[in-house]
């Protein structure tokens, strides 16, 4: 636990507060006490004698970002691979994710955490897989990552009962009988037993600033009973549900084929949809889906950055929030997308919108990207009345960024300099729940050589525990590579590539 400071009063003076609405940063000072903010004054503000100070000269202030969706396995797989389709990533999972110690589960949660909060990120919702299934310990070493570095978290098990070979309608049959017989060690355990995991970290979860929720990786990666287990599960702890929703175009034509309907829609039939549900990506959803989850009042946690690195296309962020679906920005996890920066993603959604045509109206602005960065991401951690603003009431988790940094040299509209311009490299210092973090671009909490030391021997070593599980990824890959975009190549009543694909 962090160490209470020895007086319960913070004051930070001399700073310029970002103003969203009036798109400008003037001159506050904020009162914090304990965790949470009480009071935003002009300065002078008075303070209670011993309140500790903290010099905010040359300064802006903005809330902390928040990560809508990242995966934190994913921290010790970064930059493994190049030219991976989401499909070619899940048949990587066993070389990419194989021969992890609770130690390493520890270690990656805590490489990601260090990025996230050194690039003004101060939240994420992670989605977190152990293979064959969740464990309290694996949870809890992750959350201690977190804990330690001084970041939040909503933690959420990534679980699955039917292997990606099976759910995707047609693979298996492709696969030599030599392959389908290697591809059981993808199995995950029966989900009666994944769901007792679960329930037992739920029972009795220790850690205050990291939250537990449920994540049914992609719909028809699971079995309905399994879905449905996970809803109830959900519903008696009051926790979130996240989920790979038409991520890709892949999964859409599959779950046409093996629901009839949209993968959306058959969610909603089982009862899991409603403003406790995340779906991560939403690349492919039509309007009927937004309407859907905006009615149910749902969230979309939006990665543009992984949906171009993956080549899942552009998803329609204007189309989300005009059908009034709550959207939040992730960076998704680094073993695809593969920086954990949150200017950049908000920038990119930004960018993205910016892309898909010539009416100027149905572009994304900068201050869209910049709420659906902070509050949106802060409602789908289902911490919408804690995080996200730096008002009276909610929690002190503030970013100063350097006003003598080139990036902020002139300020002319801080809005448009925070997504367009800023790439985290003004952070100067980061406040989470009144404590620093980060100070003078230096991680508090961490040591980052000895990080990089533990990270090379579990790289050195794992290296070889996964050696096998490269090669069958090497000969997996040749069949995947080409039936998955073929089965992109259906027609769908949409479009969201980059580009038309009609190449002759």
């Amino acid at each position: 636990m962090a160490r209470k400071p020895k007086h319960p009063y913070t004051i930070v003076r001399g700073g310029k507060l970002l103003d969203i609405a009036k798109r400008k940063a003037a001159p506050a000072d904020i009162l914090i006490k304990g965790d949470t903010i009480a009071e935003i004054r002009r300065p002078g503000l008075a303070a209670p004698a011993g309140a500790a100070v903290v010099d905010a000269k040359n300064r802006l202030m903005h809330p902390g970002l928040i990560n809508a969706h990242t995966h934190s396995p994913g921290n010790l797989g970064k930059g493994m691979g190049d030219l991976w389709s989401l499909e070619l990533l899940l048949t990587a999972s066993q070389w990419t994710g194989g021969g992890r110690t609770l130690e390493d589960k520890h270690l990656s949660a805590m490489i990601g955490a260090a990025e996230m909060v050194l690039k003004g990120c101060t939240a994420a919702y992670d989605l977190a897989a152990e293979f064959p299934m969740p464990s309290v310990d694996g949870l809890s070493a992750m959350a201690k990552a977190y804990e330690e570095v001084g970041m939040r978290a909503v933690l959420a098990p990534m679980v699955a009962d039917i292997t990606f070979f099976e759910a995707i309608p047609g693979l298996m049959e492709r696969l030599s009988p030599a392959l389908q017989k290697e591809v059981e060690s993808f199995r995950y355990a029966p989900w009666k037993a994944i769901t007792r995991q679960i329930d037992k970290a739920l029972q009795k979860w220790p850690f205050e600033k990291v939250a537990l929720a449920v994540a049914p990786t992609i719909p028809h990666h699971c079995s309905d009973d399994f879905l449905i287990a996970c809803r109830n599960l959900a519903r008696e702890y009051e926790v979130g549900i996240h989920s790979h929703v038409a991520e890709s175009k892949v999964q859409v034509v599959a779950g046409y084929k093996r629901y009839g309907t949209s993968l959306a829609a058959h969610m909603d039939g089982l009862g899991l949809i409603n403003e406790r549900f995340t779906v991560a990506h939403g690349v492919w959803l039509d309007d009927e889906d937004m309407k859907r989850l905006g009615d149910r009042g749902a969230s979309v946690a939006h990665n543009p950055g992984s949906n171009m690195r993956l080549g899942n296309g552009l998803a329609d962020m204007r189309g989300m929030l005009s059908a009034d679906v709550n959207v939040g920005i992730g960076t998704d996890g680094a073993s695809c997308s593969d920086n954990q920066n949150m200017y950049e993603a908000m920038r990119l959604a930004s960018f993205a919108s910016k892309v898909q045509g010539p009416d100027v109206e149905r572009w994304v602005t900068t201050e869209e990207a910049l709420r659906a960065a902070t509050e949106g991401s802060a409602r789908a951690l289902g911490l919408g009345k804690q995080i996200g603003r730096i008002a009276p009431g909610y929690k002190a988790d503030i970013v100063f960024l350097d006003l003598h940094h080139i990036n902020w040299i002139p300020t002319n509209d801080p809005v448009n300099a925070l997504v367009h311009t800023e790439d985290g490299t003004a952070v100067h210092s980061v406040m989470i729940g009144g404590r620093m973090v980060v100070e003078n671009r230096k991680l508090l909490t961490v040591d980052l050589a000895r990080l990089a030391t533990k990270a090379e021997e579990s790289r050195v070593r794992r290296e070889k525990i996964t050696a096998p599980a490269k090669k069958l990824y090497d000969r997996l890959e040749k069949v995947v590579g080409t039936f998955c975009p073929g089965l992109a190549k259906a027609p769908l009543h949409i479009h969201r590539f980059g580009a038309s694909h009609h190449h002759h």
